[in-house]
């Protein structure tokens, strides 16, 4: 059996996962792949807080930039391409590292099973559509499915494994064969290893409170114009905070101040959403580099016993 080692950065908004990323990424041989849902937008570089060339240090950054603002992006191709570049990026002798703070791609990513191959394209609709079905009645539902189809596979898989079930789901849907039937499909695992940051929650939404404010001045108004104009929030694109919030200004319905406000009400109301997630949904190790930055040896240490 297959095993790619592959590191994540978790964390919440504004908390310092680029740097760390970056940071390691030198240290250890490694490339950076986005676990953002919206920086994979083109033209969205400010609100998004992405990572720009001139900011890369030479590291390769992954999913960044691969989608226009009227083009959806679902956690099924996320898990897709992810699970291929981890794949490729091990076979080059480096070390994959998932930066980001969208808990249901990280979580859905880990759950330890790479889609494909099968005999067909990938099938976004089909994945998107038992992601969804999950989502909204529990992972049970895309078992029983499974169990119905092949029972054989259901008997191997937990329910907590989604992303296999729906794997074993597509191959039934696109041969007409049962998964547990096919073979010489390699079975690849994830040696997988979560960092999380945090930090005081005061500290946290202060710095959230900042970020807005660097945003504003770097030309922010600007950008969410530009995607007001292309169809708002009509667009996939047009759901993220620190733009959605803008348009209501544009139609003369708020004024910037309370926009501004409203922005970082919102950010602060997802990070808070992001820690619960990743306390509660995921195995995660817990650092708060901004009030103890000595820490940084600890995941120094904790990695070279991974790595070795």
């Amino acid at each position: 059996m297959q095993q790619n080692k592959v590191l994540l950065i978790a964390g919440p908004t504004a908390v310092g996962k680029t740097a760390l990323s970056l940071e390691l990424a030198h240290q250890l041989n490694g490339e950076i792949i986005s676990g953002d849902s919206m920086q994979v937008y083109q033209k969205l570089d400010i609100g998004t807080a992405k990572v720009l060339p001139e900011e890369r240090a030479g590291i390769p950054h992954y999913l960044i930039d691969i989608k226009t603002v009227d083009q959806r992006f679902t956690v099924a191709e996320f898990v897709t391409r992810t699970t291929a570049l981890i794949t490729a990026i091990n076979a080059r002798g480096k070390l994959p590292i998932v930066v980001g703070g969208t808990g249901f791609y990280l979580q859905s990513l880990l759950a330890g099973y790479q889609f494909g191959p099968s005999d067909g394209d990938p099938d976004w609709a089909f994945r998107q559509h038992w992601f969804d079905q999950a989502a909204t009645a529990g992972n049970q539902v895309a078992w029983d499915a499974l169990n119905q189809v092949d029972p054989a596979t259901a008997a191997t898989v937990a329910p907590a494994n989604l992303v296999r079930i729906i794997r074993a789901l597509e191959y039934y849907h696109q041969t007409g064969k049962r998964f547990s039937e096919q073979a010489d499909v390699p079975d690849v695992q994830l040696d997988a290893r979560t960092l999380c940051l945090t930090t005081d929650r005061s500290r946290l939404y202060d710095r959230i409170n900042q970020r807005v404010d660097l945003m504003m001045a770097d030309g922010l108004v600007d950008e969410a114009r530009w995607l007001f104009d292309q169809g708002g929030a009509a667009l996939p694109a047009g759901k993220g905070i620190g733009y959605h919030e803008l348009f209501g200004y544009f139609e003369h319905q708020r004024s910037l101040a309370d926009a501004v406000d409203l922005i970082k009400r919102d950010s602060r109301h997802y990070a808070k959403r992001q820690l619960t997630w990743f306390r509660n949904k995921m195995t995660v190790t817990w650092f708060d580099l901004l009030e103890h930055p000595e820490q940084r040896r600890e995941i120094d240490q904790q990695l070279a016993s991974w790595l070795s």
